[in-house]
């Protein structure tokens, strides 16, 4: 694992799931972690844990991520972790649905990145992890339209800052996940009404013959954060889906 002594890392999303296992892995690997949510009572869980600061925070507000990175000061490594995932096709997609994935999974990275940015390019050093998923514009999926197209955006998205501010030593990838472990997945799984059938069906998929843990999504969190000659990128971590 990477050693990130010394570096000063915000995750949002870090409530559960990718984003909660990324904050334990990064203070692990020795870096300050600012992790944070809108749910402050899952939140919470993380008080007290070593290298752990926890923070309110609503990414869909210019104010508040404002506040937020002017109060933090320093920071290294700027992890997206946060976003929707929303059920249907095309045809099933309403507005709304596509307004806040939008919202959500780009807009909220951008609000973010615009944020600390300018920090990172005055020293000349800054990491930049977006979560995407293979549900993009690696792969097409049924049923998941807004968050395709959301996520497409993000890969975009990484691919047009790395492209801007390499020569700056910014580095900015894209993790590209399958199907994770996490308490949004169970919920959409009981949204279906038969539970055990959706986890089945969603087993049944992974060419590795399980779902992912959020753990092993956050080493890879890690090691990007790390990795000091790879940007641009979109990393696919899922058991062999896209193979």
């Amino acid at each position: 694992m990477a050693d990130l002594s010394g570096k000063i890392v915000l995750i949002t999303a870090a409530a559960q799931g990718i984003g909660q296992a990324s904050a334990l892995a990064f203070a692990k690997a020795g870096a300050q972690v600012i992790a944070t949510d809108v749910n402050a009572g899952k939140l919470a869980e993380l008080e007290g844990t070593a290298g752990i600061t926890t923070r309110v925070l609503d990414v869909l507000s210019d104010e508040a991520v404002g506040q937020a990175v002017a109060e933090i000061g320093r920071i290294d490594v700027l992890f997206n972790c946060a976003g929707v995932v929303h059920s249907g096709t095309v045809l099933e997609m309403s507005e709304q649905d596509l307004d806040f994935a939008l919202n959500l999974n780009v807009r909220a990275q951008i609000r973010t990145i615009k944020a600390v940015l300018p920090q990172m390019l005055e020293r000349k050093d800054g990491a930049i992890i977006n979560m995407a998923t293979v549900a993009s514009s690696v792969k097409g999926v049924p049923n998941r339209a807004a968050y395709s197209i959301s996520k497409a955006a993000v890969v975009g998205l990484t691919k047009s800052i790395a492209a801007d501010y390499t020569t700056s030593n910014i580095r900015v990838n894209a993790i590209c996940p399958g199907t994770v472990e996490s308490p949004s997945l169970h919920e959409r799984w009981h949204a279906t009404g038969d539970f055990e059938g959706a986890r089945k069906a969603f087993i049944a998929r992974q060419p590795i013959g399980r779902i992912a843990r959020p753990d092993e999504v956050a080493d890879l969190a890690v090691y990007l954060a790390g990795a000091t000659y790879t940007t641009g990128q979109v990393h696919i971590i899922d058991g062999g889906w896209t193979a």
